[in-house]
């Protein structure tokens, strides 16, 4: 079910332009490749930071939660952004093969969780946001009216 949802994630954004893809709809910083983007570092801190209790310095690519995940930089494309999702859910799926269901670890704000705690907490969090990704999507695809680009505001 998890990839299922990481997949169903990716599709959210598969065929839209780079500029669809940072479009930004609604007030927050989410936009279709940022939900990619935060996606990616949730893997990271639940399966390499938490998980593994690997340091977030140690871990491949950024770890820092709330809005700032969700902030694509202007050089990276959205093909760059999947490849990086893609790879976190690989390293992810790696780890996670060295542990039971059972094992227990300890996050920082959470206390004790096992891995089944982690699988279905990234399953809810994916599903949601896959279902954040279809509502941009159609808001950028098939508006009846042009939505604003909020991000073009001052």
């Amino acid at each position: 079910m998890l990839d299922r949802n990481r997949a169903e994630l990716i599709n959210t954004v598969r065929g839209l332009s780079e500029a669809e893809a940072r479009r930004r709809l609604v007030a927050s910083p989410t936009t279709p490749i940022g939900l990619l983007k935060h996606a990616a570092v949730a893997e990271r801190i639940w399966f390499q930071h938490v998980l593994a209790s690997l340091p977030k310095s140690a871990c491949d690519g950024g770890t820092t939660a709330g809005d700032a995940s969700f902030i694509v930089d202007d050089n990276e494309t959205l093909a760059d952004v999947i490849a990086e999702f893609e790879r976190a859910s690989e390293r992810s799926r790696v780890i996670a093969a060295d542990f039971d269901l059972d094992y227990t670890t300890t996050h920082p704000d959470l206390g004790d969780v096992n891995l089944r705690f982690i699988y279905l907490l990234i399953m809810e969090d994916f599903a949601r946001h896959a279902g954040h990704g279809d509502i941009l999507r159609e808001e950028i695809k098939h508006s009846a009216t042009p939505a604003p680009d909020i991000s073009e505001q001052p």
